[in-house]
This record gives structure tokens, C-alpha cells and sequence, in this order.
């Protein structure tokens, strides 16, 4: 249970910091599918999925409102370190991923083709959210128009790769929605995470039937998705201190990405 509040707080860090999705965190920690099963069938079995998500979920709010504002001011101070150390756990997590789903079904070759396919669309995804202005109307931040972002933003959090920000950003409430974590404003928070809620739901389900009819094709998309995330992490290296340490903490966070498959 404690190891499960802990990987909330991963979650919910992983929901307001650029570039880092909270599926990505899932794929990373090996509980993705587990995950998605617990709660599309929450009420299928009630206590055992309750006691699974209780401690995630608690630990997921523990994770916005405060280690998300630790993590987001690593990303601020130092983020050439910071972002390799994310893609150090996002390259050490695939390796596990591939020996997990290839162990579970036979590999065929045309599954590459779903990974390289979903891994244009993220290195697309970069391109445009490089390129976006982060401004927004004040004509925009009517409660529906907080639900409709909070069940786009969901997109970001069930999608791997798919980053949050670059959804916020799209619907010009990127800002809106940072403020309102600092300063905990539930006119903006309560709309939002409605529609959070919502979409997330509906999205898992999504997903299951993906699961359930597609499953290799989805998870080598969901690799390409996740590698894809490199993309808006990767930052040019120089030959100095900072480079060096970058290089040192990306290598163990490899090395500790590889060693989670067992963490649940």
C-alpha cells in the first residue's frame, strides 16, 4: 500500500509538469494495464480494485499540489539534469515493457509499424507544442469550458506520451490551470477535474476494448508513444559539469527504471 501512495505521487506530479504524461509514469512503473483493469472494473470486484486505487488515488492528490511544485521547480532550476533523469527512466522502462507483452503473446514484425506510426505522431505533437504561445481569453473560462478541458486533458493522462500541457495549451487554459493549482481555486479545479474524471473514464474503457481485441498493436503504440516523450525532454549537451552529471543521472535512472518490473 505505501508503495502504491508513493506511485500516486508520481501521478499526480506527472499531471501538471511539461512533457511528462501521467501514463508515461504508468508505463514506466509496470501498472498500466493493471491500472486501466482496476478501474474500468472497479465494481466488478469493489473491495479488492477500492483497496488497489485507494492508496494511487491518495497518493495522486498529494502528488499535484505538492511534489508536483517540487518536481516543477527541479524543472525550473535545473533542468538539463532533471529531464534526463526522466528520459533515463522512460529508456529503462522499455526493455521491460517488450520482454513483458512478448512474453504474454508472439511477436510478429508489422507490430513495429504501430510503434514507428505513434512515434511520428508524439515527434509531431513536440513540434507543435514547441511552436504554441501560452496565452489565454478571459471569455474562455466558463465552468463548461473547464469540463470540456478537463475531459481533453484526460487524453494526456490515460495516452502515454501524450502530453498534458500541450492539450492545456491547445484550449489556452494552460496558465489558468497552473494558477489555480498554486493557489488551490476550486471554481477552476472542481470544473476541471469533473471533467478529468469523466474522460478518464471514458478513455480507459477505450482503451480495454484496445486491449481486449488489439493488444499487441496497442502496446507497441504505446512504446512509440512513449518514446515519442523523449523528444519533448531531450536537451543539447555540453562537455561541462552539468553535462557530465546529466549523462551520470540519466544512466541511473536507466539502471533503476530497469529494476521496477517487480515494484506491484
Amino acid at each position: 500500500m505505501i508503495t502504491r501512495f508513493f506511485i500516486g505521487i508520481l501521478l499526480g506530479s506527472g499531471a501538471i509538469l511539461p512533457g511528462i504524461s501521467s501514463g508515461v509514469i504508468c508505463v514506466i512503473l509496470g501498472i498500466y494495464d493493471k491500472l486501466i483493469n482496476s478501474i474500468t472494473g472497479l465494481f466488478k470486484d469493489f473491495r479488492k480494485n477500492f483497496l488497489y486505487l485507494f492508496p494511487i488515488v491518495l497518493g495522486g492528490i498529494v502528488g499535484v499540489f505538492l511534489v508536483g511544485n517540487i518536481l516543477k521547480m527541479l524543472f525550473i532550476k535545473y533542468p538539463l539534469q532533471t529531464n534526463f533523469c526522466f528520459i533515463g527512466l522512460i529508456l529503462g522502462c522499455i526493455p521491460c515493457i517488450i520482454k513483458k507483452v512478448n512474453s504474454e503473446h508472439h511477436f510478429k514484425l508489422r507490430y513495429l509499424f504501430f510503434t514507428l506510426i505513434s512515434f511520428i505522431i508524439g515527434y509531431v505533437l513536440v513540434i507543435i507544442e514547441n511552436h504554441l504561445t501560452i496565452n489565454y481569453s478571459d471569455n474562455l473560462i466558463s465552468p463548461p469550458y473547464l469540463i470540456l478541458s478537463g475531459f481533453l486533458m484526460s487524453l494526456g493522462v490515460v495516452i502515454p506520451g501524450v502530453s498534458n500541457t500541450i492539450i492545456l495549451m491547445c484550449l489556452g487554459v494552460y496558465p489558468i490551470y497552473l494558477h489555480a493549482i498554486t493557489i488551490l481555486d476550486i471554481n477552476i479545479l472542481i470544473p476541471m477535474g469533473f471533467g478529468l474524471i469523466i474522460g478518464s473514464i471514458v478513455f480507459l474503457f477505450v482503451i480495454k476494448v484496445f486491449f481486449k481485441y488489439f493488444y499487441m498493436q496497442t502496446y507497441y503504440s504505446i512504446i512509440g508513444f512513449t518514446l515519442g516523450s523523449i523528444l519533448i525532454l531531450y536537451m543539447p549537451l555540453s562537455f561541462n559539469f552539468a553535462g557530465i552529471l546529466s549523462v551520470l543521472l540519466l544512466i541511473l535512472s536507466f539502471i533503476l527504471a530497469s529494476k521496477l518490473e517487480n515494484v506491484t
